[in-house]
Formats: structure tokens, sequence, C-alpha cells
């Protein structure tokens, strides 16, 4: 299993670089498994830079929980829905199995079939031993379970179910008895006794089975030709000729009627409770075309494989993918506040700098140890600083991330300044994206003092594509809010040109009226000056927040 390498849910562009990035830095380095991953749709402007720099995008994972596809059993051992029940048990035992799949000429599951079931319809109870001499098989399985020939054959494959009957009486006896049953459903298993098997074949049954290794006479074989009798020569005694027949039965007949089997993308927790008093012995796991993908057994559920992750650009359980709080997380690398309760079983790294991006602390990785990025990592890391610090004038950006922007220039296939340039240019979010995309795609939750709130982030070339939309922008962000659960959720709408924004609010009306912000209508706020989510609105909000408990309490 690969060591993941993840930015936040809601991914920016240094949240999708930052990981592309180091991911690459630490197979140069000390974990060759690593992989970028991302928990959420890629923007326009980062899927530019990626085009620009020639990059893949990271592995979309939406969720990291231990899944039973992880667990499966892939070599499984199965049965053919053709073959017979001898054919599947000798399976079984060779292996020492208790539980078989079966499956269809496509691959996909039919059933399951134990070894108890097997047992049942070889040894049936004595109230059914009546029906113990009804065969539901084709010619082909009989001769294949008794490793015998065909003298002659007629319809092999067809599918019948067989009256089993032993000549063991008398010839005129044995006559008069087979005339009770209808000749397409006997099957005869005879030793070499021509006065049974010519009146046997005169009636027209459907089978005749010879046994001791004899084959009967030409002028008997002619007259089984006429009479479309299929002869077969078993190299078995009577006995063991009739008991190798009864296992000839097709193997759908032994299916449980009832089984549990999972999808590949169920989670193995709840499963641990839900299978504990399950008697089967093993659970099949099917891919979404229902094609049997592995098996797995109770013991399997014990110890699962657990995900180890490193996050980049985030350090709370809540901008997280889904599952972190399960997995082993190795690494954080990250330049926002701490919070989120974010816990782990070890020691760790954890990198955490006050500077404008995550690609700059990433950048500096490669610079310490004096590694080139390639020109492609090295746009993308340009792209993560560019994109977070509004191409150096925000403030939050450093004298660091200046440094490091003008160390990654001289490595990237293209000039910062015209990267910068076009990637701004490229495409509005409030033009080409619905206002359900736009609240939610570049949003981070937070908790503080008790409060659930989220803070979205849209970035423009002026605000002509806001005023238009603001309505429902507005409706968009308020179902946001509700269906979240959240005591407030707002969107900053900001005018990378002017340095300017715009606050659109839903939620609480107390935290809404404590925004010390100019109103300009009930839900909106303009924030002259104000660019950065992280240093300038979530520290804002934060004294917001805290000012309305105090009040409260």
């Amino acid at each position: 299993m690969p060591t993941l390498v993840f930015g936040h849910k809601n991914p920016d562009t240094d949240a999708i670089c930052s990981a592309l990035a180091y991911a690459d830095f630490l197979r140069r380095t000390e974990r060759p498994d690593a992989l970028a991953a991302c928990c959420g749709e890629i923007n326009a402007r980062t899927k530019f830079a990626l085009q620009q720099a020639k990059m893949d995008p990271p592995r979309l994972i939406m969720d990291v929980r231990p899944t039973v596809s992880q667990i499966a059993q892939r070599e499984v051992i199965f049965a053919h829905e053709g073959e017979s029940l001898h054919t599947a048990f000798n399976r079984m035992r060779q292996r020492d199995l208790r539980s078989l799949p079966v499956l269809n000429a496509e691959g996909k599951l039919l059933g399951l079939v134990s070894i108890t079931k097997l047992v049942g319809l070889l040894l049936p109870d004595y109230q059914d031993i009546d029906h113990a001499r009804n065969i539901e098989t084709s010619l082909c399985r009989i001769c294949e379970a008794l490793k015998g020939d065909f003298q002659h054959v007629y319809q092999p494959e067809e599918e019948v179910e067989f009256l089993l009957s032993v000549a063991a009486y008398s010839a005129e006896k044995f006559t008069e008895k087979i005339h009770h049953y209808p000749p397409e459903r006997l099957l005869i298993v005879a030793g070499d006794r021509p006065t049974v098997i010519k009146p046997a074949i005169e009636y027209g049954v459907r089978g005749l089975v010879i046994t001791g290794g004899y084959n009967i006479s030409d002028e008997l074989l002619a007259l089984a030709r006429e009479r479309n009798v299929t002869v077969i020569s078993s190299p078995h005694d009577t006995a063991s000729t009739t008991l190798l027949i009864k296992c000839a039965k097709r193997i759908t007949l032994a299916l449980e009627p009832d089984y549990i089997a999972h999808n590949e993308h169920a989670l193995i927790k709840p499963l641990r409770h839900a299978l504990q008093d399950s008697a089967q012995p093993i659970f099949p796991v099917l891919n979404d075309s229902g094609k049997l993908l592995g098996v797995f057994s109770k013991s399997d559920l014990v110890n699962p494989p657990v995900c180890q992750l490193i996050l980049v650009d985030h350090n709370e359980f809540g901008q997280a993918v889904s599952g972190a709080e399960e997995a082993d997380i190795l690494e954080v690398i990250d330049h926002h506040r701490l919070g989120g309760g974010l816990t782990s079983r070890e020691p760790i790294r954890f990198i955490n700098e006050p500077l404008g991006s995550t690609c700059t602390i990433v950048a500096r990785m490669f610079r310490q140890r004096q590694i080139a990025p390639e020109p492609g990592i090295a746009l993308c890391l340009a792209a993560g600083i560019i994109s977070d610090t509004l191409h150096l004038t925000s403030p939050t950006t450093t004298e660091i991330d200046r440094e490091i922007l003008s160390w990654l220039g001289t490595m990237t296939p293209v000039p910062v300044s015209q990267f910068a340039d076009q990637f701004f240019a490229t495409g509005s979010a409030l033009q080409v994206n619905t206002p359900e995309v736009v609240v939610g795609a570049d949003c981070k939750q937070y908790e503080e003092n008790g409060w659930k709130i989220a803070v979205a982030q849209v970035e423009e070339l002026g605000f002509d594509h806001f005023w238009p939309k603001k309505t429902e922008l507005a409706a968009a962000l308020l179902v946001l809010q509700r269906s979240r659960q959240l005591d407030f959720a707002c969107l900053l709408i900001t005018d990378i040109t002017t340095h300017d924004s715009y606050l659109l609010c839903a939620g609480n009306e107390r935290i809404i009226g404590a925004i010390d912000y100019p109103r300009k209508e009930t839900n909106l706020f303009h924030l002259e000056g104000i660019v950065s989510r992280k240093k300038q609105l979530l520290p804002h909000l934060c004294n917001v927040l805290n000012k309305v408990a105090r009040e409260q309490g």
C-alpha cells in the first residue's frame, strides 16, 4: 500500500501542487512508494497549471477508510455453473475449503456452495429417499464423473432430470418395471446383461451405463443408434458407478439460497459487528459490475491494513480526506493555524511555518537537499506560490516566498511572470460554475469556541460576474450552511486586481451582526483591502465568534 500525500478537501492550487511536488520529493529521497492524491475536484486554474507543467493530476481518492477490497484474497478457488458436485467437492477437499463461490460464464457470482449442502444432496434425509434417484444433470457430466467412454452419444449437453434405475431384477421383472416410467427420463445402470440391455434400448431409455468396463455388442449398439439411446461404458462396478452418477448432479443445485456478499467499496469497520454471528465461512467481494473480485473471512476483519497519510496544506481532520482519523498520519506540512484535533499514534514530522504557501515549504526542502526539481515540478511549485500569494501581493507574502519563487523561476519551462498572467486570466469560477459549486469548491470548515463555521473563497478579475449571481449565491450558501449543520458560512469574493473583497454570509444572525466590516446589505459586507482568508478574514471571524460566545455566556 503506497504512502498517500493528500491536500485538503475542496483543493486549491497550493493543495494540489504541494501534494504532487512533495510526493516527488519523497520518491527521490526516502519514500519510493509516495503517491500524490486529492479528495475533490480540481478547479480550472489548477488544471491550467498542470497542463502547462505537463503533469498528471493526483489520484482521486475520496475516502481512505479500509474497505473489503483491501483484505480480499484475489486468487479465488471457484466452481463454474456447468460443473458437477463431484468436481466441486474434489476441488474443496484438495484445498481444505468449507465453501466455494459459483460463477456463471460471464464471471458473475451465482452463489456459494458449502460442504454441508453438498453432503445433504449426496446423502438425503430418510424422508426424501424416494427422490434420491432423481439426478438433474447432463450425460456429459455423468461420463466425466465416471471417467467413462461414450459408445454412442445423443444430445450429451441436454439438461435432464434423470430417473436413475439399477438393473438388479430379473430380465422379465426389469422389463415390466421400466415401463412405469417415461423413457426420455430413464438412466439405466446395468452390468454385462444383454437380456436387460436389449429391452431397455427397445423402450428408448435416455441413457444406458454399462459397468465393469464392458462394451455392448455391435448388434445392440446399432439398435441404440436407431433409438437415440446414449451408451456409456463405466470402468467401475455397479455400486461405485451409481454413487458417482449421483455425484454428477450440476453444482447449481447446491447453491445456498441466502448468502452475504459485499461490494468492493464496503467499509470494514461496520462489518466487524454485522458479521460476528454469521456462520458463513467466506464472504464474496464483488466489483461494481457484479463480478467476483475476491473473498474474505471473518478473521481478515481483525487487523485490516491501515492507510498511511501525509497531509499538506492543512492540519485539521475537518479539512482532511474522509477516514483520516482511522489512518496513520506520518507527516504534516502546512502554513495555516493549528486546529481541528489532529492526533497521531506515533511521533510525526510536523512542519508548520508562517509562509505564503505550502509550496514554498516544499520547494525549500528541494533546495536544502540540493535537489533540482524537474521543470514540471518547478512550475507546479511556482503555481502554488503564485496562487496563494496572489503573485506575491497578498499580505501573507514573506521574503522567503519571494526568494523561493525567484529560485524556481530559473527552472520553470516558461517565465514566471508570463505564467502568472495566464494563470489568473484562466476562467472565472463565477461564470463557468453553478452557485452550488462556487460555494463548495474552495470551502474550508473550522471549529472555534464551540462554533462550526465554513469559509469559502473565489478569486476573480473584478466583480462583474458576482452581482448578477448574488441572490443565487446567497441561496446556495444558505443550503450549504444548513446541510452541513453549521452555525455560520460565508463566501469571500476577491478581486485580485484591486485587492478588494465582498463577504456574503449565511447562518446565525448574532454572528453576522457582530461582523465589523462595512455592511452593504443584510448579509453582504465590503472588505476593502482584504484578500487573505487565512491571515485577514479568519482571525477577524474568530474574534467575532469569541465575542458572541462571551455575550451569550
